[in-house]
């Protein structure tokens, strides 16, 4: 048998850690870090999958059987629970209150928050639906034990830290390994391990779709969006010098019309009858071809034969990623 000591200095804590969580995953993986290092076992709703019992029982069944529940506190509310009109975060502190659980959050300072903002954008980071109900819960927050922080590694010195008081202050069940009990130590270890794995996969999942998002927004049709300049930049259209205001005919290419007449193609032009002939050049000569890449479309004009060619959203939206990347200055 283990003295009371032994079965301290072996006693592993289960640390259910709760947030929002797309906005704070390096904050979670940091927290799961820290409990691991420290000899603790992390749980949480993203470490495995509910049953046949409904979210929220299931994760009532979790904090039930931890000995510590952890908050991290971002900017956001989190999802809401559509019966209580409560975010799931706020329902999971409140259950681990009224259970007398030890209770611990780690709060992002104000300038945490500011430096994730220039990383994730303002509404990735700050609430913007239930801001009402993110600043009461805050509060209600703020008036228990906190630790706040600027950075990961704050994050991780609160949980060591803590952790110890906790194991010092309260009279926390646990597991306890005894001498000889070598495959429930083998248990807890690949547990362990699996909890590193699973919480690595997720980190590389968020960047993968960071990475589709971005090439999705720089997707255009069967283009991306250096496939796409290219491509105008190799089509050349030769402008008669009284449609160029030119003495002489004018060569350019599709690219540079395409930011030339940019403005003219957004309030549309049309072959309506008394239209200026520049327009109508515009129209029959030039607009037909970006068509065929979705940046302009043609429609119909009411009680009307005529026609409009203007630009399409991916038109406008190839038009701005020009413009943010300094491409749009004619020289």
């Amino acid at each position: 048998m283990q003295n009371t000591e032994d079965q301290h200095m072996n006693k592993k804590l289960q640390v259910f850690v709760s947030s929002t969580y797309t906005d704070l995953i390096e904050e979670r993986q940091a927290a799961v870090e820290a409990i691991l290092d420290a000899g603790h076992i992390p749980a949480g709703m993203e470490l495995f999958k509910a049953g046949n019992e409904s979210q929220l029982k299931t994760i009532y069944k979790w904090i039930d059987q931890s000995d510590v529940y952890m908050l991290i506190l971002g900017g956001r509310y989190g999802s809401i629970e559509n019966k209580t009109g409560k975010s799931y975060t706020q329902l999971e502190y409140e259950y681990a209150l009224s259970k007398g659980i030890p209770v611990f959050a780690v709060v992002l300072d104000q300038s945490f928050l500011t430096e994730k903002i220039k990383t994730l954008g303002l509404n990735n980071v700050i609430e913007q639906s239930h801001s009402d109900s993110y600043y009461a819960f805050k509060k209600m927050v703020m008036s228990k034990i906190v630790r706040e922080v600027n950075d990961c590694k704050d994050i991780k010195l609160a949980v060591h830290s803590t952790l110890n008081e906790f194991m010092n202050e309260y009279d926390l069940t646990g597991w306890v390994r005894n001498i000889g009990e070598n495959d429930n130590n083998q248990l807890l270890r690949e547990n362990n391990a699996l909890i590193r794995e699973n919480n690595s996969l997720n980190k590389q999942i968020q960047k993968l779709k960071e990475q589709l998002n971005i090439k999705a927004k720089e997707q255009f049709g069967n283009f991306s969006f250096e496939e796409l300049v290219e491509t105008l930049k190799k089509k050349r259209f030769n402008i008669p010098a009284k449609i160029a205001k030119q003495d002489k005919d004018v060569t350019a290419d599709a690219l540079r019309i395409y930011i030339l007449y940019y403005n003219h193609f957004v309030t549309g032009v049309t072959n309506q009858y008394g239209t200026n002939e520049d327009f109508v050049y515009l129209f029959y000569n030039i607009a037909p071809y970006y068509i065929s890449f979705a940046l302009l479309e043609k429609v119909n004009l009411s009680k009307s034969t005529a026609q409009r060619i203007q630009v399409t959203k991916m038109g406008a939206a190839f038009y701005a990623m020009l413009e943010a990347r300094g491409m749009t200055a004619l020289g």
